[in-house]
């Protein structure tokens, strides 16, 4: 039995119970990663344009909005997050 603690801190705890993971599909790639482990993102249609927000009611604008899910490597490699450093703990 090791003494001492890991050089690292664990970082994620999954506190689901125990079973089948509910799997997504990643928007950027399409690969199929656990739910827990993805980054979500919205990404949608929004008017920015004041002058048309202002001549126009709000009830009659439909916007949608879409909800991202990215795998951890498209989302280092997109810039969705910052990619990690690698620091040992002594």
């Amino acid at each position: 039995m090791p003494v001492s603690k890991a050089p690292y801190k664990r970082g994620y705890h999954q506190t689901k119970g125990k079973g089948r993971q509910s799997v997504v599909t990643c928007s950027m790639c399409g690969s199929k990663v656990p739910r827990f482990k993805t980054f979500t993102r919205s990404s949608g249609f929004r008017i920015t344009d004041s002058t048309i927000l202002k001549s126009t009611d709000r009830r009659n604008i439909h916007t949608f909005s879409r909800k991202q899910y990215i795998c951890p490597k498209c989302a280092r490699f997109y810039g969705v997050v910052e990619k990690r450093k690698n620091r040992r703990y002594v």
